[in-house]
C-alpha cells in the first residue's frame, strides 16, 4: 500500500487537495498583475524568484460560485510546464492518505473536467 502526502485547502466551503509533492510553497496572497486579453481563469502573475509567475484562480477556471476570502493563499505549484500559482481561500493542513482510498470521480465528472481530478478521499477532491 503506498502512502502519499496531500495538501488540503478550501475553496468557498469544499476542501480540494494537490500531491505534496508537487507543491514548491505557499505565499500570501498578492494582488496579481492582470494581463490583457488572458483567460479568464488567468488572474495574472506576480513576481516570484526573479522571474514571472502565473496566478491560477480555480473558482473561474471550474466556474464555482464563491465569495471573496479575507484569508488568501498562493499555492506554487511545480509541474513538468514550469511554476504556476493557486489561488485558493485558505490552507488547511498536510495529510497522509493511502493510494487506495481514493475513489473514483466519476460522480464528478459533469461539474469538472477528469483531466483536473485524481479522485475523491474522505470528501475531499483531488
Amino acid at each position: 500500500m503506498k502512502e502519499i502526502k496531500i495538501l488540503v485547502f478550501k475553496l468557498g466551503n469544499e476542501f480540494y487537495a494537490t500531491d505534496i509533492m508537487e507543491v514548491e510553497r505557499i505565499l500570501g496572497y498578492e494582488e496579481p498583475t492582470a494581463l490583457p486579453d488572458s483567460p479568464s481563469f488567468l488572474d495574472g502573475v506576480i513576481n516570484y524568484e526573479n522571474g514571472v509567475l502565473p496566478i491560477i484562480n480555480l473558482v473561474n477556471k471550474f466556474k464555482l460560485k464563491i465569495e471573496n476570502s479575507i484569508d488568501k493563499k498562493i499555492i506554487v505549484v511545480k509541474r513538468n510546464v514550469g511554476k504556476f500559482g493557486i489561488c485558493v481561500d485558505s490552507v488547511s493542513e498536510v495529510q497522509s492518505i493511502l493510494e487506495e482510498e481514493i475513489n473514483n470521480p466519476e460522480s464528478l465528472s459533469t461539474l469538472i473536467s477528469k483531466r483536473y481530478i485524481k479522485g475523491l478521499v474522505k470528501n475531499i477532491i483531488i
